[in-house]
């Protein structure tokens, strides 16, 4: 089940959310190179703020907001993003190694190269995203939404996809192998060389109602 997210209190006299508080909003600032390593924040908001070749060990962030923020570069490592929400985020060469992003919502946001390897997404929000230059292995991505995400070509190798939502992605030349494809309905997605081991070609043929033996 996705985890809960809690909706913004909301103002009773003007029926908005309140403006965030000014301690907890990051915007227009320049962290190029910063070292977050053991930071630690819990529902900020970053705007427009650069964090190329950004280095960070073991940061938390949880339900926090970044809004055209710049990942470009950066490493994380054993790093926690959950149920935060990314928007016109840009991760250019942007890696994450035994990262935690659980229930973590990307909007419009561009991934080229990104690398994931390891750690936890399940949950997690990518519908219609651009994953065409993408390297995932080894990721749980349990219960994931990835509706018409673009593939082709990728690297998805030994990623837990149980139960993730897959209408309408474009798989074409992703390499798959080693991956759960049990929630993968051959019939609403595009497959056509795609790599695939013994094992997967049963579950897609399955899928397909024949009778395997």
């Amino acid at each position: 089940m996705s985890p809960r997210r809690e909706r913004d209190p909301i103002d009773p006299s003007s029926g908005r959310p309140p403006v965030p508080d000014g301690k907890t909003v990051v915007r227009d600032e320049d962290w190029y190179g910063r070292d977050l390593s053991g930071e630690r924040r819990t529902g900020h908001t970053f705007y427009d703020t650069d964090w190329t070749e950004v280095e960070n060990d073991g940061g938390i962030f949880d339900e926090c907001t970044f809004s055209g923020v710049k990942f470009n570069a950066s490493r994380h490592t054993n790093a926690a993003f959950t149920n935060c929400t990314f928007k016109r985020c840009s991760f250019f060469d942007t890696r994450f190694e035994q990262c935690k992003a659980v229930g973590s919502v990307f909007q419009q946001c561009t991934f080229n190269i990104l690398q994931v390897r390891g750690g936890d997404w399940s949950f997690v929000a990518l519908p219609g995203a651009d994953l065409r230059s993408a390297f995932f292995e080894g990721v749980r991505m349990r219960e994931a939404d990835l509706t018409g995400v673009r593939l082709e070509g990728a690297t998805v190798t030994g990623v837990d996809l149980s139960g993730s939502l897959l209408h309408g992605a474009k798989l074409s030349g992703a390499d798959l192998r080693a991956s759960d494809l049990s929630a993968l309905d051959p019939l609403t997605v595009e497959l056509a060389g795609a790599k695939i081991d013994l094992e997967q070609a049963a579950v897609v043929a399955a899928a397909l109602g024949f009778d395997v033996t």
